[in-house]
């Protein structure tokens, strides 16, 4: 199957206010609201890409932070092929919180591979808490895509959709039907021949 044509459904998790709405504003509107309201339940926003040649339409999902609303978003994350971690690089409590949102995704996401990048948010301000390198060390510690950006500044935001959706379209388990229905029939020939084996050889229990 090529990957024309194909959705992807992405999801925007972490702490409420690091920027996730305004990252996703400023990747599909191109626009920056300095005072936007908090999310309540889950935002939906389409963006057609292309990205090495292929066309994709990218669904993306903004989850709320707030705690109150953390009970709407599990059904939200099944089926979601790339998951954008936020945290704000002036709030050191929203980097030690991504501990809770990963294992948060390892319950509720189906699929076993997705594709998780970090994003540092809000480097246009001066007050940093959390280091560069501190994001890279937690992002190669648990295998994520790591990006700093600024939904201000427009700076990396581009740049890092770009590369999640690169890495999914290198991931081909993720978006490719036929390589699902491969793995089933694999597992059914198998079983099946498994199955023919004991009828000729296994002892009768």
């Amino acid at each position: 199957m090529d990957p024309a044509g194909l959705t992807l459904k992405l999801l925007l998790v972490g702490d409420s206010a690091v920027g996730k709405s305004s990252l996703l504003r400023r990747f599909t509107d191109g626009a920056f609201e300095p005072s936007l309201k908090p999310t309540i339940g889950v935002d939906f926003r389409v963006k057609k890409m292309v990205v090495d040649g292929h066309a994709a339409q990218l669904a993306i999902w903004d989850t709320a932070g707030q705690e109150r609303f953390r009970t709407l978003t599990p059904s939200y994350y099944r089926g979601a092929q790339g998951v954008v971690l936020v945290y704000d690089v002036t709030r050191k409590d929203t980097f030690t919180g991504l501990e809770s949102w990963l294992k948060e995704l390892d319950i509720y996401t189906s699929k076993s591979n997705t594709v998780k990048m970090l994003v540092g948010n809000k480097t246009d301000k001066p007050d940093r808490e959390v280091e560069r390198k501190e994001g890279l060390q937690f992002a190669k510690k648990r295998s994520l895509l790591f990006i700093e950006t600024s939904a201000k500044t427009q700076d990396g935001v581009q740049h890092a959709f770009e590369e999640l959706v690169r890495k999914i379209l290198q991931t081909p388990s993720l978006w490719d039907k036929s390589t699902e229905k491969r793995g089933v029939q694999l597992m059914e020939s198998s079983a099946q021949q498994h199955k023919s084996l004991c009828g000729t050889y296994c002892p009768l229990s």
